[in-house]
């Protein structure tokens, strides 16, 4: 696609975000939102470049005039060759969710009580490093094991806003968190005090703004009602407040408890599965898109073991980029930003590569 497409489109959801009646729907705002965000850098980049060759026409211009000017055109010439690569950068497809917010799940895996505190763990360290990022987070499930940890937690991660540069978004940061994250280290549980290997999964959905934008079939849902369960299997609740959804299409499967009305569990449950329901659909649009090949960082294999933490040699590893560091504590503490980063280099060359092969 040419550029002028994108700059009229750009122009077009400038004047319907101008609409009073568009932000009367907040969903179909936000989703206005985000394509004029991911065109804006388009379009900054594209009257970048224009400013800066313009400036090296005239720049040639005077020269040709008067000779002492020709010694500023290196530096003219060095800038419209930037504002072209730029642009060049900018053009190559994006994905088109980076600015949208995310719901992460964290769920116990291979290794009991050990890998559901170490759940625990990855939990406390994306709620820190959503802290450190402006975001806001809020726990939509959670079952807690005996020792403390989590056996499965759901939370929603939001920006304040759109962004207004897509790469600064949620999804943006942290679509490169699924898949499994391995433990090494010695276990409250283990008197020996010997190492252990354990796993927690990580699953990362982009967020459904308007429910219109994934439509559910009511008759395509199984709801059941159940009293909510604390560590140990003892009920919580003497009332059916829990709640079960089952997609009969699909086969997904969402439980809520931690709400004490039901409705409020149900609701929950449902924006769960509608992001789920995304994911699983932009998943089978990548298989079936020979142009879309999947990125080698973020794996839509849920099996990949992604990241390595080690407590006794306090080091993390990144098993796709690369990246090792011997800070683990602090990554724990939410300074996730340099093992992200790793993610988003490694994705970035691969797309422009991509570009490359098909120019």
């Amino acid at each position: 696609m040419g550029i002028e497409p994108l700059l009229a489109e750009h122009a077009e959801i400038e004047r319907a975000m101008a609409d009073p009646a568009v932000h009367a729907d907040p969903g179909r705002a936000r989703q206005l939102g985000r394509r004029y965000a991911e065109l804006g850098r388009i379009v900054r980049a594209y009257q970048a470049w224009q400013q800066a060759d313009g400036d090296l026409a005239a720049g040639r211009e005077l020269a040709e005039a008067d000779a002492s000017f020709a010694e500023e055109l290196p530096d003219l010439e060095a800038a419209a060759a930037e504002a072209a690569e730029h642009l060049h950068k900018v053009l190559v497809p994006t994905d088109p969710d980076d600015a949208r917010d995310v719901i992460l799940e964290v769920k116990a895996g291979e290794g009991g009580e050990e890998s559901a505190l170490f759940a625990g763990d990855l939990l406390r360290m994306y709620l820190r490093y959503a802290e450190r990022q402006g975001w806001s987070t809020q726990i939509l499930g959670a079952t807690e094991s005996d020792l403390g940890g989590y056996k499965d937690a759901s939370v929603a991660i939001k920006a304040k806003g759109v962004p207004e540069d897509p790469a600064d978004g949620v999804w943006a940061h942290l679509k490169y968190e699924g898949g499994v994250h391995r433990v090494q280290r010695v276990p409250v549980t283990e008197s020996q005090g010997r190492i252990h290997t354990s796993a927690a999964g990580v699953l990362v959905l982009p967020e459904v703004d308007d429910p219109g934008e994934v439509e559910i079939d009511p008759n395509d849902l199984r709801i059941d009602v159940y009293r909510s369960s604390g560590p140990g299997g003892q009920s919580v609740n003497t009332t059916d407040s829990a709640v079960r959804i089952t997609h009969l299409p699909t086969g997904i499967v969402v439980s809520m408890q931690n709400e004490k009305s039901q409705l409020q569990n149900r609701e929950q449950a449902m924006r769960v599965l509608r992001a789920r329901l995304l994911a699983a659909r932009q998943e089978e649009a990548a298989a079936a898109a020979s142009e879309q090949r999947r990125s080698q960082v973020r794996t839509v294999d849920r099996s990949e073991r992604i990241r390595t933490y080690n407590f006794p040699e306090n080091r993390i590893a990144d098993h796709r980029t690369g990246y090792k560091a011997y800070n683990l504590d602090h990554v724990l503490d939410g300074d996730l930003g340099p093992v992200i980063a790793s993610a988003v280099e490694l994705d970035e060359a691969e797309r422009l590569a991509a570009a490359a092969r098909r120019d």
